[in-house]
């Protein structure tokens, strides 16, 4: 894989071990890497260094990866912004692209897999559209998908989005905390 010296990432991510580690890697493949552990850091290293690309987390403690996907391009035209997270959701990749992100891969992820989606490779994401199951999506997997769509629609605020699906608040943060519903059984 060439990757040019140019090649600067910003990594941000609340989770300062996926940082060191994640950052480790892609600096041994060769990118010039940066970190931020929030959304002020992001903007102020991403104005400061100029990366070709950032990796953003969805969740950043209690602010949202989504929402700074607009002010990062604001901050940093043409640059190329992957989506991680640990909480997919097809609601969640749509509102993503949608909001200017090039691209979105599922947590956990190997350095292979990021330095690929980074660069544009095709077949970046390990569980490709190839690989989907025949079986319908289990009912509660549907629940977080609907859960995080509703949540993109308000725009990340529980409290609205916990009047539009008719929860008690407390519920839908006790739903968010849950990790989602596999996709597929373990075996």
């Amino acid at each position: 894989m060439n990757v040019e010296t140019t090649d600067r990432v910003l990594l941000i991510d609340d989770d300062e071990v996926f940082l060191h580690v994640l950052g480790r890697a892609l600096a041994a493949r060769g990118f010039e890497v940066t970190t931020a552990k929030d959304g002020t850091e992001a903007l102020a290293r991403c104005a400061e260094m100029q990366p070709r690309y950032i990796v953003l987390d969805l969740k950043l403690g209690s602010e949202s990866g989504l929402s700074l996907i607009s002010r990062l391009n604001a901050a940093r035209p043409g640059v190329r912004i992957l989506l991680l997270t640990g909480y997919a959701s097809i609601a969640t990749a749509v509102e993503a692209i949608k909001r200017g992100a090039h691209d979105y891969l599922a947590k956990p992820v190997d350095a292979d897999q990021v330095a690929q989606a980074l660069l544009g490779h095709a077949g970046a994401q390990a569980d490709g559209v190839d690989n989907l199951p025949d079986a319908p999506p289990p009912l509660k997997r549907l629940e977080w998908e609907h859960i995080q769509r509703v949540l993109a629609e308000c725009e990340g605020n529980i409290s609205e989005a916990a009047r539009r699906l008719g929860l008690h608040r407390r519920t839908l943060q006790r739903k968010l905390a849950k990790r989602p519903v596999r996709e597929t059984p373990n075996r």
